[in-house]
């Protein structure tokens, strides 16, 4: 597969393949296991993150938490930009690309 690059995340899950998303996680400046946090500790964890980033860097937050895949984004979203994926066993990635 050819190199990915942030346009090949989409808003709908079933749309990023497998290996676009694993692409996508190894180039991540840093990841955050959210797994097990509810709401709003991963939003804090994620303005913290994104804070110390430099523009065009990626974070993921990995979660279980269903309302994470919307309330993440939207508490960083004058700082970055958000798309979220799911991977078919209940966990999700959520990928913040700093502006």
């Amino acid at each position: 597969m050819a190199d990915s690059s942030w346009e090949d995340v989409v808003d709908l899950p079933d749309e990023l393949d497998d290996e676009t998303a694993e692409e996508l996680f190894d180039r991540a400046t840093e990841v955050q296991d959210m797994t097990g946090e509810v709401c709003p500790y991963p939003q804090v964890e994620a303005k913290k993150a994104i804070q110390g980033l430099e523009s065009g860097d990626m974070l993921v937050q990995e979660t279980d938490h269903v309302p994470s895949t919307e309330n993440v984004p939207k508490a960083v979203a004058d700082q970055a930009e958000a798309n979220v994926w799911k991977s078919g066993d209940g966990r999700y990635r959520i990928f913040l690309r700093k502006q």
